[in-house]
């Protein structure tokens, strides 16, 4: 039987409702009390989801729980369609009373509603996919996780690059050019297409320039197909997304563009495109938070799945990728994998013409939006060394934010 902390009725008051926690003082006072364990037989897991299957975003986690539980032999209770608002709050009251002793919400949003619950039930286990405060605001039963799905863009980025050599320059044009679907300005997005950029830069024979335009939607089929229509319109070669319809993929299958899909393999819908796509996989994760209940021990207040773990994927190569693709993907992998390759090596990209030395993240999200602290080391930006969720939110050259025409 563990002892976890977690917030007493003078943080509570303190903190108030959803609205103000991000303003929640750096430091609050807490108490003690007890986790006690749970047999696999009694436990049920709540998951929230923002969308459904019908999200390849939400998709991801509704698989990866499925089978997370299916392999450790306990149930789950499901709440899918949740926005992020005060609804979250309400699905995770209603998880709790449906007997969940861990609730998992998979969408950035969801964060502050989460924090609510924890605060309301200290003794029910609340985890949470690319949230940013649960180091910050010493929250005992409340948990952050992501993974360095960095590595995985890089990586599709070497398909896409190989790809590009493979299509060749355009007449008159001495660069490479690409298309990026991003749902919002956020760092995950921005950490994303970047590394996604890196990746194909790392391979290709001409200099690569990429336009980047932004749904302010997580799942907008429409939007997402005419963000890649007009992308691809303005002389796009190949596309990728940060955005979670197949409303990208399918733009592309129309106009015959290559694709680099993100969570699901979308051969299936888009078989003469699709290159690649990465992915997180949720169920080591999963089974991790499944199994610190089981055993009644703490679950990391902020947890960063790798490679390695087994959290980071590539998803199967499509038909029509360039040759000698898989090989090169495998040994790049292994770079990774050893350390050789740092995805966001300062030396590969420039920020306003200049070399990026030094750079203060907004890290410890206290919700001043304030940098604070150092992740440049040995010429690497740190991502996700400091927290799970991303902070790269810097646009380097060659990468341009665009809007419709």
């Amino acid at each position: 039987m563990k002892k976890l902390v977690s917030l007493a009725l003078s943080a509570v008051m303190a903190c108030g409702l959803a609205a103000g926690i991000a303003g929640c003082a750096k430091d609050v006072k807490v108490s003690d009390y007890e986790i006690k364990p749970v047999k696999a037989s009694d436990l049920k897991v709540g998951l929230i989801c923002l969308h459904d299957e019908t999200s390849t975003y939400d998709k991801n986690f509704i698989d990866a729980m499925d089978k997370a539980c299916t392999a450790k032999g306990v149930s789950v209770v499901k709440k899918l369609g949740i926005p992020e608002d005060n609804k979250c709050f309400e699905a995770a009251e209603e998880l709790v009373g449906a007997g969940c002793n861990v609730i998992f919400a998979d969408s950035f949003g969801h964060e502050d509603f989460m924090m609510q619950a924890a605060i309301k039930y200290p003794n029910v286990q609340f985890c949470h996919a690319t949230g940013t405060k649960s180091k910050t605001h010493n929250l005992g039963n409340y948990h952050n996780a992501f993974a360095s799905i960095y590595e995985g863009r890089y990586l599709a980025g070497v398909v896409a690059g190989l790809k590009l050599n493979e299509i060749g320059l355009k007449e008159g044009q001495d660069y490479y050019q690409m298309g990026y679907v991003g749902a919002f300005p956020y760092a995950e997005v921005i950490s994303g297409f970047t590394s996604f950029y890196l990746g194909a830069q790392s391979v290709a024979n001409a200099t690569i320039k990429m336009e980047v335009q932004y749904t302010s939607s997580w799942y907008d089929v429409e939007g997402e197909q005419k963000a890649a229509d007009n992308l691809i319109t303005r002389g796009a070669q190949l596309i990728s997304q940060h955005a979670d319809s197949m409303g990208a993929p399918n733009a592309c299958e129309t106009k015959k563009v290559p694709n680099v899909s993100y969570n699901v393999n979308t051969s299936n819908g888009a078989p003469e495109t699709y290159l690649v796509a990465s992915r997180i996989n949720w169920q080591p994760y999963f089974e991790y938070m499944i199994d610190c209940v089981i055993a009644g021990d703490q679950i990391a207040t902020d947890w960063t799945g790798t490679i390695a773990t087994g959290s980071v994927e590539l998803l199967g190569l499509g038909k029509n990728v360039a040759a000698g693709t898989a090989e090169k993907v495998a040994e790049v992998k292994a770079q990774l994998e050893a350390g050789e390759i740092n995805v966001f090596d300062t030396a590969k990209f420039t920020v306003n013409g200049a070399a990026l030395t030094t750079y203060l993240a907004d890290v410890k999200d206290y919700g001043d939006f304030q940098g604070e602290t150092e992740v440049i080391k040995d010429g690497v930006f740190q991502e996700s060394k400091f927290r799970s969720a991303p902070y790269f939110d810097i646009l380097i050259d060659n990468i341009t934010k665009i809007t419709q025409d």
